[in-house]
């Protein structure tokens, strides 16, 4: 099927026509009779360009307009604003609006379909780059820098997060005699089932180094109760390694297993690298507090520090493991097993 085109306008003539020249180019259409139907429209099934009237009864085009622009999923979305009105005085709002292009009515057929390509041949462009972005970033984020409105988020700044480690037990037995293939495909399985789970918790994936994985939650887009997050992502995560180990024990004989560990804390937070090829990063004793307790949980354990537990007090159970003698803190760390975590 064609790229998806949405046609909105509230004279069912245009509408008519503007569907059978567009599909007999093999673009697939799409209709709404007005300003709310289309919006309904976009976030239903986001379309790869927008052909919308302006003068339509309750929200004008203009209006839609705004509305797409106001929204980072939508923020590039190609809009052509199509009138019968004076078009130099309409331009002006147009574009103060966010729109890309103008189309005069009656239609000119070549214009309109040479505008629609090259809008296309952009937004082929920019698709490309999100997808990109979105190898590095949480798609939120991606969006926003891709839309031009990442520069904010992106700059060093200083906010509290929940930190959480993952990192595989038995893994280094298991790479001393395994196959480097073998040894890749456990952990593109690993991988792939961790980071779904991490974007379906609002999480941002900080880095991949091998087995280990951290990930962070309320920055740079806030979350509400971001170490409840980091608990849902641990437990989610927690049962999906078990198919995952138990197809690896019966291939290869060895026992693999999952430690956590999770810390709440300030950071300092920001892009770092270099042009063409950054990454988001958080720095503080938060991070550092995460990893030792991931290193101190056993397979199927669930390591919290003090400030996670006390917040999530009422939501989950925790039994207290005593301080923890940890590398890198002067002094014995409290530390907090969640409970009934193993699956």
């Amino acid at each position: 099927m064609g790229q998806r085109i949405l046609v909105v306008d509230d004279t069912p003539q245009n509408v008519k026509l503007f569907s059978d020249l567009l599909t007999a180019k093999g673009y697939a259409v799409a209709t709404a009779s007005n300003g709310e139907e289309a919006l309904a429209s976009i976030a239903s099934e986001p379309p790869d360009l927008v052909l919308l009237d302006i003068m339509m009864p309750g929200l004008n085009g203009y209006e839609v307009c705004r509305k797409i622009r106001e929204n980072p999923a939508t923020a590039l979305l190609p809009v052509v604003l199509c009138t019968s009105l004076d078009p130099n005085q309409e331009r002006v709002k147009g574009i103060e609006a966010g729109a890309d292009d103008f189309l005069p009515k009656p239609v000119n057929q070549p214009e309109l379909f040479a505008r629609v390509r090259s809008l296309l041949r952009i937004k082929g462009l920019q698709d490309e780059r999100l997808k990109r972005l979105k190898s590095f970033f949480s798609p939120q984020l991606a969006e926003a820098i891709a839309a031009g409105k990442g520069e904010e988020l992106l700059r060093t700044h200083r906010r509290e997060i929940t930190v959480e480690f993952f990192d595989l037990r038995g893994f280094t037995a298991f790479t001393d005699t395994a196959e480097p293939e073998e040894v890749m495909e456990l952990l593109r399985g690993y991988h792939a089932a961790l980071g779904r789970l991490v974007l379906e918790q609002q999480g941002t994936l900080e880095r991949f180094a091998g087995d280990a994985v951290m990930v962070f939650f309320n920055d740079p887009l806030p979350v509400e109760r971001p170490a409840e997050h980091a608990v849902r992502t641990a437990l989610a995560m927690l049962d999906a390694f078990t198919p995952i180990a138990e197809h690896w024990k019966k291939r290869s004989g060895f026992e693999l297993g999952l430690g956590v560990g999770i810390a709440q804390g300030y950071a300092t937070l920001g892009a770092i690298g270099f042009e063409g090829r950054w990454d988001y990063a958080a720095i503080g004793n938060v991070t550092n507090l995460a990893a030792r307790l991931c290193s101190e949980a056993k397979s199927g354990q669930v390591l919290a520090d003090r400030k996670t537990m006390a917040v999530l007090d009422g939501v989950f159970d925790f039994d207290s493991v005593g301080p923890l003698t940890l590398k890198g803190f002067s002094q014995p760390v409290p530390a907090f097993s969640l409970r009934n975590a193993a699956r």
